[in-house]
């Protein structure tokens, strides 16, 4: 049997928090010489396992960091990661022009801006998880210059339509019918919704408790008629009595609701028309705006702490200045 090396960094086998555990608990020497090993043999399952432990514990959103970010994390760390094999770079002390190729080479590619933006800000984790180590000093992506999207969100994603939300209404089971309205109706992001569990229902108040949002922070959202009458044939369908801790959705992962939903839109042939969830959060900022044409109360609807936010889910209709200027004197 080989003997592992003193300064390799063991593969990752349990959670988040028991892999930060493993470099937490080392000296400042030795969680050193792991990262400089790592960054000098460009080993991407060590490096993104320094960045995940740096990201655990030394992040705002530490544990609670969503498996979407996660994912988009690892990913960047991966594609730099390559490039830097692939371009004989030296990760601790890269280049000065080198960064700005990176950026260059990524939106040559074909990239969306915002895609490679998200590349970037990985890119960024992964030397503040080396500096945190003691590996480098270096902080390259910090004045790179990176692309920007000229085209609003709501442009390229706009809020799916009435029409395609009540069709897959029409076609779909309860469990599916209670997910598309959490998302159209309660404005819930995916992780909310597959998150939310018969404790937090409340139908005699019209109230749904969203108890681990964006940032871990609790809100509450009212539930529309439509949702209520969903979870409660819900509820009589798979009874939940003494079991208030079960979620109330059997789907667990991002991947397989996506999936479902998917297939929903196929079933109702208007699979073109499906584009993901957070069209299903648009669609409920836009219709909670066009009633109160108050962005600040549906910031607090979809748990934006920043207004500008807000506006970026908000379809206007073109139209909405009309009247108006027609009485200009």
């Amino acid at each position: 049997v080989t003997d592992t090396p003193a300064q390799a960094i063991v593969p990752f086998t349990g959670d988040a928090l028991t892999q930060a555990r493993t470099f937490t608990g080392l000296s400042d020497e030795a969680l050193r010489v792991r990262a400089v090993t790592a960054a000098r043999d460009k080993s991407f399952d060590d490096l993104w396992a320094l960045t995940l432990a740096y990201l655990t514990t030394e992040t705002s959103g530490g544990v609670k960091t969503s498996p979407h970010t996660l994912r988009a994390y690892r990913k960047g760390v991966q594609v730099l990661t390559e490039h830097a094999r692939d371009h004989a770079w030296n990760l601790l002390h890269p280049g000065r022009r080198e960064p700005g190729m990176f950026v260059a080479t990524l939106s040559a590619s074909g990239l969306k801006p915002a895609t490679v933006q998200a590349r970037v800000a990985a890119a960024s984790a992964l030397y503040r998880a080396l500096r945190w180590a003691g590996a480098t000093d270096a902080d390259p992506f910090t004045d790179v210059k990176r692309p920007k999207d000229r085209t609003k969100g709501i442009v390229k994603n706009p809020p799916y339509r009435a029409d395609f939300v009540q069709a897959m209404l029409a076609h779909a089971n309860a469990q599916e019918r209670v997910l598309l309205l959490l998302l159209a109706h309660a404005g819930l992001r995916i992780a909310e919704a597959l998150a939310v569990s018969w404790a937090d229902v409340d139908l005699e108040r019209r109230r749904l408790l969203v108890a681990h949002g964006k940032g871990d922070k609790a809100r509450r959202v009212p539930l529309s008629a439509m949702l209520r009458e969903a979870l409660t044939a819900l509820q009589h369908e798979h009874d939940p009595a003494g079991t208030r801790s079960e979620r109330v959705l059997h789907l667990k992962a991002y991947s397989s609701a996506y999936e479902r939903l998917q297939k929903l839109a196929l079933k109702c042939g208007r699979e073109h028309e499906f584009r993901g969830f957070h069209a299903g959060r648009k669609y409920a900022g836009t219709q909670l705006y066009a009633a109160t044409k108050d962005f600040t109360r549906v910031a607090g609807f979809l748990g934006h702490e920043q207004v500008d936010t807000t506006r970026r889910y908000v379809e206007l209709p073109e139209d909405d200045l009309d009247d108006i200027v027609e009485g200009f004197r």
